[in-house]
């Protein structure tokens, strides 16, 4: 059965959420820290949740600019995917646009502090993405 990862690529951290075994449930999973753009660290934490997690398939946001262009952000993510493509397992990048807006809201409706926000927006936005691609693929 397939298991899905879904991550929020930034310059400094990676929200990362999973599904549950029976992918009903999507829910963040961790936020990773690393040195600006350190991404070979990043990618080495993604790697054992991967194994630890048995996850199959890996879903990333791709960032693209409000007129649907890449820019420099999106360069990042192209080269971590390519760190991910040691994995051997399915990758699939798809538009985070107003994602991190969206996980915001979504955390300042529930009552978080804008300040308790900051440290989960990223992993929110990861949940966003899955849930985003799941949908996708449903209809």
């Amino acid at each position: 059965m397939k298991r899905y990862l879904g991550l929020d690529l930034g310059t400094k951290t990676l929200g990362v959420s999973i599904t549950d075994k029976s992918n009903t449930i999507i829910f963040p999973y961790t936020l990773i820290r690393f040195k600006h753009e350190d991404y070979e660290t990043a990618f080495n934490e993604v790697k054992e949740i991967v194994e630890k997690e048995d996850i199959t398939d890996i879903i990333i946001g791709l960032p693209k600019n409000m007129d649907g262009s890449l820019g420099f952000a999106a360069d990042r993510t192209f080269n971590f995917c390519k760190l991910l493509e040691r994995l051997n397992k399915n990758v699939v990048m798809v538009d985070e646009r107003l994602t991190s807006i969206e996980a915001q809201k979504i955390l300042l409706a529930n009552d978080l502090s804008a300040r308790s926000c900051k440290n989960y927006i990223d992993m929110q936005a990861a949940v966003i993405i899955l849930e985003d691609y799941l949908r996708s693929i449903d209809e």
